[in-house]
């Protein structure tokens, strides 16, 4: 790519926007469009990309114009806009013979704002739960965003059994049976392997808890559909639906489905469907490769092409089946999980 070192002054950040990111009331396309202009500007690989592609801020007119950075390109550059010292980088999980993402992160109150923001848009006050993160092998390492959102979670709840769990099921259970029969509601966050191991050893019937599960299986178990994983927690735990969080080290913010993997986005977040043919091509709703606007990933880069497939709706809600197949960039072929 050139112009990789090219930045220029001709947009400065509109700090109006940054205030207005988490509002309700945000005009997402006026938004995007500014934070497209401000990044284009200021994101040298982001730039450099988007002169790849022969288009020019001049040329964005729409949403619908705006290029979108392949999510790889945070394993192989420093994907930020402006200069700055970061405050925290998360760090993709992987294997010593892997190259992980990582995300410059200017700013913990921005990630603290989005997450507590859109957890809350759908589950109520954080203080009203008790908070109990699942997260083994994730806990044991130092840079994930998904860790670090769970414990903010766990500090702002302000209920004493609210912590992380590694392997110790026996505690787990039984915590949860004294919680269930005080009628608390509980918040069950986990990754996909751990609730499997737990759900496994400890069948329970449970009313009061929330399951949700974050993906994450990283060749601990057999890989499963999502529907599959599902029936068999409802069936183990007692519960009616599973819920899932949506979320990646590449972004700040988060979409929440509360049953049939069906995701939501807060209303600073967007997600469109690319070709799978044609990965220039985006459509409103259907099938596709997912592209990602999270305008709270402002100091990094806010449009996102990840390597997720699934469907669109046409409320703006999405579902994801899988990841595209590396050995073919069309995305023709699939991972099924």
């Amino acid at each position: 790519m050139s112009n990789l070192n090219k930045t220029t002054d001709q947009y400065p950040l509109n700090e109006s926007i940054v205030d207005n990111i988490f509002k309700d009331t945000i005009d997402f396309p006026g938004a995007a469009l500014e934070i497209f202009r401000y990044q284009y500007s200021h994101n040298p690989v982001y730039r450099a990309w988007c002169d790849t592609l022969g288009v020019s801020s001049s040329m964005v007119q729409q949403v619908a114009d705006i290029p979108f950075l392949p999510i790889s390109f945070f394993k192989t550059h420093t994907v930020v806009s402006g200069i700055f010292e970061p405050e925290i980088v998360f760090e993709s999980s992987g294997t010593t013979q892997t190259i992980n993402s990582k995300h410059l992160v200017k700013s913990l109150e921005v990630y603290r704002q989005s997450f507590v923001k859109a957890f809350e848009r759908e589950y109520g006050p954080i203080s009203n739960w008790c908070v109990i993160g699942l997260l083994p092998a994730y806990l044991e390492r130092q840079h994930s965003s998904l860790v670090k959102m769970v414990d903010d979670m766990i500090q702002l709840s302000g209920h004493a059994d609210s912590g992380f769990y590694l392997y110790d099921h026996d505690k787990l259970a039984a915590n949860l049976s004294v919680l269930e029969q005080a009628g608390t509601p509980v918040l069950l966050i986990g990754v996909t392997f751990g609730l499997l191991d737990f759900a496994e050893g400890f069948p329970m019937q449970l009313q009061h808890t929330v399951v949700m599960e974050t993906g994450g299986m990283k060749g601990r178990r057999k890989e499963i559909t999502r529907y599959e994983l599902h029936d068999y927690l409802k069936q183990q735990l007692g519960i009616s639906s599973v819920h899932a969080e949506y979320g990646m080290t590449e972004l700040l913010s988060q979409a929440y489905a509360k049953g049939e993997g069906r995701f939501h986005c807060p209303p600073w977040m967007k997600v469109l469907p690319r070709d799978e043919e044609d990965p220039l091509l985006l459509h409103r709703h259907g099938r596709g490769v997912l592209n990602i606007i999270d305008l709270a990933n402002i100091h990094s880069c806010s449009f996102i092409a990840t390597e997720d497939v699934g469907q669109v709706h046409p409320d703006g809600s999405f579902e994801v089946w899988g990841r595209m197949d590396n050995s073919d960039i069309r995305g023709c072929s699939l991972l099924v999980v």
